[in-house]
């Protein structure tokens, strides 16, 4: 018994070692990737150390000793020598041309890779830092977000509230707006509400008639005070966004194709300059309203791929984004795409 009990206590250690080592990994990744952030600012962009600080949320006198580390790295010469450096400067071309807090671009081994394990990858490590306790947070669906949850670190939170922003799916499928707001509350330990109807229903009468007499007032008014919300998007050229949810038909993809729509949000479909378009879904969805999602604070999209480019770049407008996650390729789309007109 002792023996065994002395196994077990050894191999107890060796997990906490691993999952520190493996925290401290991150913690370095994060480290690196916020220095070159600081160096390419202040000798690049030629931003005052202060101007920096402001930008990346920190202290001047954390920005000084982060450039006094980059020097002494040798990754400050003429040019920032990093692999980083062409990542960074995606990152900053889109800050400045979509008016962003912060954007995140994930490296792809080859142009033409699936850009949804980086990006998920990148979402993971981005939410594991940013969710605290005494949050409310909203949240969409989709593979990006669902393929994001092996990436973010479980830790318990107290009074962390999530909220799914759209209604449940008819199917039931591995990707679907209950499965993962209730498996992004457990990593936190957290609370989850759900909306339990179809995503989409038959009428206004119907929708309000859900909301008002079947209890679920409460859920869309803690929309209200959201501290954050938790987006991808959905692209129209393929049958995807359709074939994902098991309930809009072909004919209905085709109607909106022809009043110009790109993509989607929780369901909203939207045009190039992120209008919503003239079609009886948008009004018959079960999801909350893109106004009350404005609201935020802290608005993240994640989501990337060539077939996503034009809903990307009206969900710029759509949802104002505070927070962009994507893949370098999509990165350079969108840019070039917006300086082409």
């Amino acid at each position: 018994m002792a023996r065994r009990r002395q196994t077990e206590e050894g191999r107890a250690e060796e997990r906490r070692a691993g999952a520190e080592a493996t925290e401290q990994v991150a913690s370095e990744s994060r480290t690196d990737r916020l220095r070159i952030r600081a160096a390419w600012m202040y000798f690049v962009e030629q931003m005052t150390q202060n101007e920096i600080a402001d930008v990346l949320g920190v202290g001047r006198v954390t920005i000084v000793r982060m450039l006094a580390e980059a020097r002494s790295r040798n990754e400050v010469k003429i040019t920032i020598e990093s692999e980083l450096s062409e990542i960074v400067r995606l990152e900053r071309a889109l800050e400045r041309t979509f008016g962003l807090q912060q954007a995140l671009v994930a490296p792809l081994t080859a142009p033409n890779a699936d850009p949804i394990p980086a990006i998920s990858a990148k979402t993971g490590a981005f939410l594991s830092d940013t969710m605290k306790s005494g949050m409310r947070v909203g949240v969409g669906w989709g593979r990006t977000l669902f393929s994001s949850l092996p990436f973010i670190s479980a830790k318990s939170l107290s009074d962390f509230k999530v909220i799914s922003l759209l209604g449940g799916v008819g199917v039931v499928r591995r990707y679907n707006p209950a499965e993962f707001a209730w498996r992004f509350a457990q990593i936190f330990q957290g609370d989850g509400y759900l909306i339990p109807t179809p995503a989409v229903v038959d009428s206004v009468e119907t929708k309000i008639a859900l909301v008002e007499r079947c209890g679920l007032q409460e859920v869309f008014e803690m929309a209200n005070v959201l501290d954050a919300v938790l987006l991808s998007v959905g692209g129209i050229a393929s049958a995807t966004t359709f074939s994902r949810g098991g309930f809009l038909r072909e004919a209905d993809r085709e109607a909106l194709l022809e009043r110009g729509a790109v993509g989607d949000l929780l369901f909203h479909f939207f045009d190039r300059n992120g209008d919503l378009v003239d079609h009886p879904v948008n009004s018959h969805v079960m999801s909350v309203e893109v106004d009350r999602l404005r609201a935020a604070p802290i608005r993240i999209l994640t989501s990337g791929g060539e077939e996503k480019t034009e809903a990307l770049l009206g969900a710029m407008n759509l949802i104002a984004p505070t927070i962009l996650i994507t893949d370098e390729e999509s990165a350079k789309r969108m840019l070039e795409a917006v300086s082409e007109g």
